[in-house]
């Protein structure tokens, strides 16, 4: 627990710092997200083991509710350092990409494991994370739709073989926010007596008060500030279910339904140190399989598709569509080919 407490927490640290120290301090902040872990990763070629099946982790929720609020604060204090005087512009360009980088590596895998906490404070840690980003819709759609019908068309953050990120991006965001909303809807329709109100206005809410905050600490220019922070976290969150679902699919069974999903409809890496930074987001196939496990005790198994290259580097690689259709194709025609599914790492439809 301390690799996961030390790798996602110190570059909160180093930023905050630097908003009132400035210099190395933001240097710090900011390669330590972008550079730092790609380098760990490739010079260390470390695998963490599978814990115990019977291990039990009583800190992982405090880690993550530490990452959490810490992403709370982060935005506003983020916002009143690139709006203030005593920053140099390109000590303001450190800051921002520095903050929205862990926003989207490292508050979002915190955010993402809340909501799937069985406790409510916990859960509702987690929505705040995800609404102040302006992206309050996943925690409906990440919990309802996907994890329902991923890897099937019915899936809006499922990447389709070929499909580019900017061409994915949007139909996620569009399909996710809609998704959610029936999904919502629909499990509103089911209860008895009083639902209470509606999560979408909850979301809609913590955002409006959020851009609130940001007026009230800069202005115009914070309000702008906050929408661009959120859209580069956004844009990470988005690239992380292309990258993690590229081209896989369930098969559609002769009564109709789609196979169960397993461990062999996500993408995988194995790096030890963004996996520690990312709480084990990397280890995707085993959080579908069993999306109540804690963090620590998700598990690599044999029969997982594993990325060759850590997933904040993959991630880099699917903004540039053709580099990154050319690299994944053999990786995905091989898997194709391994479970009998036609294809050689295009999809079947272009």
């Amino acid at each position: 627990m301390s690799a996961f407490a030390l790798a996602a927490l110190s570059p909160v640290a180093l930023i905050a710092i630097g908003v009132w120290a400035g210099g190395a301090w933001l240097w710090a902040g900011f390669l330590y997200m972008v550079v730092l872990v790609i380098l760990l990763d490739q010079m260390i070629p470390h695998v963490a083991g599978n814990a115990p099946e019977e291990a039990e982790f009583p800190a992982a929720d405090a880690v993550l509710v530490a990452v959490g609020l810490a992403a709370v604060g982060l935005m506003p204090l983020a916002v009143w350092g690139i709006t203030a005087y005593h920053l140099r512009t390109g000590e303001k360009v450190l800051l921002f990409f520095g903050t929205s980088t862990f926003l989207g590596h490292v508050a979002h895998p915190a955010a993402h494991e809340l909501i799937h906490r069985s406790g409510r404070g916990l859960y509702r840690l987690g929505v705040l994370v995800y609404a102040m980003m302006l992206f309050g819709h996943h925690a409906s759609a990440h919990r309802l739709v996907h994890h329902t019908a991923v890897a099937t068309p019915g899936d809006p953050n499922s990447a389709r073989a070929g499909e580019s990120f900017w061409r994915f991006a949007p139909r996620a965001w569009i399909g996710g926010f809609r998704a959610g909303w029936a999904a919502e809807d629909a499990l509103r329709a089911r209860r008895t007596g009083s639902a209470g109100v509606h999560p979408y206005l909850w979301y809609l809410a913590i955002a409006l008060a959020s851009l609130s905050l940001a007026a009230l600490i800069g202005g115009a220019l914070g309000v702008l500030i906050w929408l661009a922070l959120s859209a580069h976290a956004q844009m990470q969150q988005l690239l992380g279910d292309y990258v993690q679902h590229y081209g896989l699919t369930r098969q559609r069974l002769p009564d109709g339904r789609y196979e169960p999903v397993g461990p062999r409809h996500s993408w995988n890496t194995q790096q030890w140190f963004s996996s520690a930074l990312m709480l084990n987001a990397p280890r995707h196939s085993d959080h579908h399989a069993h999306p109540s496990r804690p963090y620590p005790a998700l598990r690599l198994t044999e029969d997982t598709p594993i990325l060759p290259w850590p997933l904040p580097l993959a991630c880099a690689l699917a903004m540039v569509p053709r580099l990154w259709r050319r690299r994944m194709r053999p990786h995905l025609a091989r898997w194709q080919k391994r479970h009998g599914q036609s294809g050689n790492g295009q999809d079947p439809a272009q």
